[in-house]
């Protein structure tokens, strides 16, 4: 049986359905801030799928025996972290803290999923898992970048303490299926503008780079992780690296618009370069992406273009009130 934790959002609900069909029976947990019941809705008629409504900034407990534990929980974009920085540093924190001692009672083996922020606004490109990071301890992404470098170093004092099997991957932009069109991160953000007839936003000059991995791969090199014998931080991701401002063209390509590229102030502490060197798992794990970007943004883009009007024009799908206080 295996746990997955934040599993009604983009990436936790592509896990889901990886570990169904893989034999597992799964739990999911969720406390919807920024997951939605839509991308699990199918798996609720399985036998081998449960729900629970919870947050892991609590006492976790689950019945029974755990085999894995998969720990996705954690708002991750711009936009809903700085809307909820403190439960953003709580999930990362007490969250992780209340999973690894689960792990530990169930003696389960547990991966972290963690990100390519730990490393910031990089002085060494592209980025391999030797490099400690160049990140600001209070700007505007702190709450974020700063709850994963918490979270890995408290997984590994576990690992060393304890001696719990534990797998940490840093995972670096995905994209897919199933991201929340209005969360502020580049590819949603791109595709919802295009499909509503407006302007495509380039923030700063359109120089800054992304490497963008599409969420079939990723998924599968999250899989290899967690089923091999190392417990240090692996990156995943794709490492062909694309100016945003390319991006900004490819996408009005595929999506057959006549807008313009708009440009705004670059936000502080916006990473001006990020690509992965997956040299680690390419030796590790016999992984690399096989979907190249122009076919996983044709099957991003139709799943955009089945959204409803209302999706379309949806600002925010839940709400954040019970939690901005907290």
């Amino acid at each position: 049986m295996s746990l997955i934790t934040g599993a009604a959002g983009f990436l936790g609900s592509h896990l889901c359905d990886r570990f169904i069909k893989e034999g597992y029976h799964v739990i999911g947990m969720d406390n919807l801030i920024t997951g939605s019941l839509k991308n699990i809705e199918h798996l609720f008629k399985l036998e081998h799928f449960e729900f629970y409504h919870h947050d892991v900034s609590k006492f976790v407990h689950v019945p029974g025996e755990l085999k894995y534990i998969l720990h996705f929980a954690s708002p991750a974009s711009p936009i809903d972290y700085e809307k909820i920085p403190i439960q953003t540093l709580k999930v990362g924190s007490l969250g992780t803290h209340n999973l690894l001692g689960l792990a530990r009672v169930k003696k389960a083996r547990i991966l972290v999923a963690s990100t390519s922020e730990v490393y910031g606004d990089p002085k060494v490109h592209p980025q391999n898992e030797t490099y400690w990071g160049h990140v600001n301890p209070v700007g505007k992404r702190s709450m974020y970048d700063e709850a994963k470098r918490f979270q890995e170093a408290m997984t590994m004092a576990y690992h060393n303490y304890h001696g719990l099997e534990t797998r940490m991957v840093r995972i670096f932009n995905t994209y897919g299926p199933r991201m929340r069109l209005n969360d502020g991160r580049v590819v949603p953000a791109f595709m919802g503008q295009a499909l509503r007839g407006e302007d495509l936003t380039i923030f700063g000059k359109g120089d800054q780079t992304r490497s963008f991995c599409y969420v079939d791969d990723l998924v599968e090199g999250i899989y290899r992780l967690l089923l091999s014998d190392y417990a240090g931080p692996v990156n995943v991701g794709n490492p062909k690296e694309i100016t945003i401002k390319q991006f900004a063209q490819e996408i009005l390509k595929l999506t057959g618009t006549k807008q313009k590229l708009i440009y705004k102030p670059l936000p502080s502490d916006d990473p001006i370069q990020r690509q992965p060197d997956i040299t680690l798992a390419k030796k590790l794990l016999k992984w690399q992406p096989k979907v190249d970007r122009a076919e996983g943004m044709r099957r991003t883009f139709e799943y955009f273009k089945g959204l409803s009007k209302a999706e379309l024009n949806e600002k925010e799908h839940f709400s954040f009130e019970k939690y901005a206080r907290k």
